[in-house]
């Protein structure tokens, strides 16, 4: 079953309404494109076989107007002849097609009227098409934008990152150990000897730049 119910519907139609109230936006935007499409194409059909109607119809008031001018002549034989009985049958059948053509005219008004009203829907059709075409690229937008926020947060959500900060706690409480070793070693005792401070320093320097080259290995990571 479609979305609407007739042309009417879609020229009334609000189309953010129905995707805000839909399940799936992008599914319920192709469906409503969709059946403007096609209606746009029924419109356009029913549009083109009046105009072929009217057409027909007027190449037939053009042969009744041939027969009335015939019947005329007939009219004008018969009087000549003295029959005026055969001239007024002859007249008679004139206003048959005078009157035929009449009511032809008439229905091409209608028609005319009709194809105005057509006009209009298919200009109202279009402009809701084009409407909801601009909304269907917007949602596209938005989810490819969605979709590569999601992808950037599950990569600094993942198992690689949470292993390089388990490694930073790591080295930090390697660090926290080798100060409070030093600092043991220093309760109660003098003043240390000149190599045991520079020894001291070897250490530290090895533990502080592992520290430094894993903050900027993950500088580079997030910056990627």
């Amino acid at each position: 079953m479609g979305i609407f119910s007739r042309t009417r519907d879609i020229i009334a139609a609000n189309v953010t309404d129905l995707l805000d109230r839909a399940e799936d936006p992008a599914k319920m935007i192709r469906m409503i494109i969709l059946e403007m499409e096609e209606t746009l194409v029924e419109v356009r059909a029913s549009a083109a076989r009046t105009i072929a109607d009217q057409k027909e119809m007027r190449r037939h008031i053009g042969k009744l107007q041939g027969l009335q001018d015939s019947w005329t002549e007939k009219a004008q034989l018969a009087l000549s002849k003295d029959r005026e009985d055969l001239a007024k049958a002859a007249l008679v059948e004139k206003q048959k097609a005078a009157d035929m053509a009449e009511q032809l005219s008439h229905e091409i008004e209608v028609l005319d009227e009709a194809l105005k009203v057509s006009e209009d829907d298919i200009a109202k059709l279009q402009a809701k098409l084009r409407e909801a075409r601009t909304r269907q690229n917007s949602l596209v937008t938005r989810m490819e934008s969605a979709h590569n926020r999601l992808r950037m947060r599950e990569a600094y959500a993942g198992e690689k990152v949470n292993e390089a900060f388990a490694r930073f706690d790591m080295l930090e409480r390697r660090v926290d150990m080798a100060e409070g070793r030093a600092d043991a070693l220093g309760l109660g005792q003098g003043q240390k000897s000149l190599e045991e401070e520079i020894a001291d320093l070897h250490s530290a320097e090895k533990v502080d730049a592992e520290l430094a080259a894993l903050k900027a290995s993950m500088t580079s990571s997030r910056g990627a």
